[in-house]
């Protein structure tokens, strides 16, 4: 089947846009005055469909071409194609998941009354019923010979040009047009659900248990991070959007639930970028008598299946053809180790403030908003090693004062058991050994609070329902954090604004 010569700019000049829906709105009107009742019109309640495009193609694959196989077919999709040529009209029409099929609208099959009103209302666009004989054409299309049609929508607004690129500006405003004619947006959709079915069923398998936990929260905490703020009128007070949902999967664990997790939304009031959004999909785990090893173990896992239930392999082709390798065991490397070995000096937890700011200075490292040891440590790791980092990387124990909620380290003075997970130059996990002495994360969230007094808007508050939860007694656990969006860009190779379904944008 040729395709339509007609060109249609990306993006229409609004006069253009203008008359199109102009044109296409005289035509609803004709639709609905010549309704027989409210179910009817260009907005039908209902249609009496049978097949899909997709199952079509698949039953008739082998069809060879000019055959008929005598059997009706009666399916919907959106009108994406049209070419009107006297007594015989052609279309293709594309279901959601991108398959095609054509319709033939005869003079012979539907008569001229049917045949000129298909000329006169279907418009590119359309979602279209068709109904009849499932044929091949002389040309080897997979087609219907329409007996019946109807419109079972239609389009007021034109589609874009399908034959050329939307600009990235239009794909992410307009994301519904992105998903009608871009073959990779509806397989990103496909590979995201692909990956979270992965995720549960790896999950679950270990027996956690998904809950869902406050998105409102009247303290925000669990992370390092600036909050949105609203106000509920119905308690008279200042809620939070959380930023991290740990600190009440902790409640679930204290209260007995051994093995949890969550995937579901965070907001951060901060920067957006290539890597980062204001609200992001992410995953969180915990799971009692474990600790930072096993939860490095588990995170391996799921990654490595989540891998291979989108891409067939832990090998995976990113966006720009390159291959990346996901498979294997994944080194792990010490902070403050591999920090000295780039820097070529020992750097220590007992390494002071002085000699670090003296180093950053010396690589031009910009100082961080709050200086205190481990945050410069932090700053410095990043600028000598993260570059470096090819294979999927555990960075593990940090400095004690960046990492509130995780406990101290079993053997290493001045560090806490806190991974995080490198792929491909970014973060893409993290994980403690928790912290749950209640005592000390009294100190630890009194020590923070001194940071939200000088100006750091990051830094936790005291929550002290948290506190009266830990002091019931939480078991020694592991947990574990990691952003969805981070994941499919991982596995994919695209950037934020593809693997966000529908990103903020101004």
């Amino acid at each position: 089947m040729t395709q339509n010569a007609a060109t249609t700019p990306d993006e229409p000049s609004e006069d253009d846009v203008f008359e199109q829906k102009a044109v296409r709105l005289a035509k609803r009107e004709r639709l609905l005055a010549e309704r027989q009742d409210a179910a009817g019109g260009p907005y039908p309640v209902s249609l009496p469909i049978a097949d899909t495009i997709r199952d079509l193609r698949a039953r008739y694959s082998e069809l060879e071409d000019g055959a008929e196989t005598g059997e009706t077919a009666a399916v919907a999709g959106r009108v994406v194609f049209s070419r009107n040529t006297g007594k015989l009209c052609f279309a293709s029409l594309q279901a959601g998941d991108g398959s095609r099929i054509q319709a033939m609208v005869s003079l012979a099959s539907v008569g001229e009354e049917r045949l000129q009103a298909w000329k006169d209302l279907v418009d590119l666009g359309d979602h279209v019923f068709v109904s009849g004989e499932v044929i091949s054409s002389r040309r080897g299309e997979l087609s219907i010979m329409v007996s019946e049609w109807q419109i079972a929508a239609k389009a007021i607004l034109p589609l874009p040009n399908l034959h050329s690129e939307l600009s990235e500006e239009s794909r992410v405003r307009n994301r519904y047009l992105d998903l009608i004619v871009r073959e990779q947006a509806r397989a990103t959709v496909v590979a995201r659900a692909g990956m979270n079915a992965s995720l549960r069923a790896t999950l679950g398998a270990h027996g956690y248990l998904e809950v869902e936990t406050p998105m409102l929260q009247v303290q925000h905490g669990g992370a390092s991070a600036r909050p949105f703020v609203t106000h509920s009128n119905a308690f008279d007070t200042e809620l939070y959007l959380r930023i991290a949902p740990e600190l009440f999967l902790k409640r679930a664990v204290v209260g007995g639930i051994e093995r949890v997790f969550e995937i579901n939304r965070n907001f951060r009031n901060e920067g957006a970028d290539s890597t980062h959004s204001p609200e992001f999909a992410m995953l969180e785990a915990y799971q009692a008598y474990g600790d930072y090893n096993q939860m490095a173990a588990l995170t391996q896992e799921m990654v490595q299946k989540a891998a291979i239930a989108v891409a067939g392999s832990t090998e995976v082709t990113l966006a720009d053809g390159t291959l990346y390798d996901l498979g294997g065991e994944w080194p792990r490397v010490s902070m403050y180790e591999s920090l000295s070995e780039a820097a070529g000096r020992v750097i220590t937890p007992e390494t002071t403030v002085e000699e670090l700011l003296a180093l950053a200075a010396e690589q031009e490292v910009a100082e961080p908003a709050q200086v205190t040891h481990g945050k410069l440590v932090e700053e410095l790791w990043e600028h000598f090693v993260k570059g470096s980092l090819d294979r999927p990387t555990f960075v593990m124990d940090f400095p004690l004062d960046t990492s509130p909620l995780v406990r101290e380290h079993r053997s290493k003075p001045g560090v806490v058991e806190k991974w995080d997970l490198y792929v491909r130059g970014f973060e893409l996990a993290t994980a403690y050994s928790e912290l749950v002495d209640p005592v000390i994360q009294r100190e630890r969230f009194v020590e923070q609070s001194k940071l939200a007094a000088r100006g750091d808007v990051e830094a936790m508050r005291v929550d002290e329902e948290f506190l009266r939860a830990l002091e019931h007694g939480m078991p020694p656990s592991g947990g574990m954090g990691m952003g969805i969006d981070r994941l499919l860009m991982a596995i994919t190779g695209l950037g934020t604004r593809e693997t966000v379904r529908f990103p903020p944008v101004k």
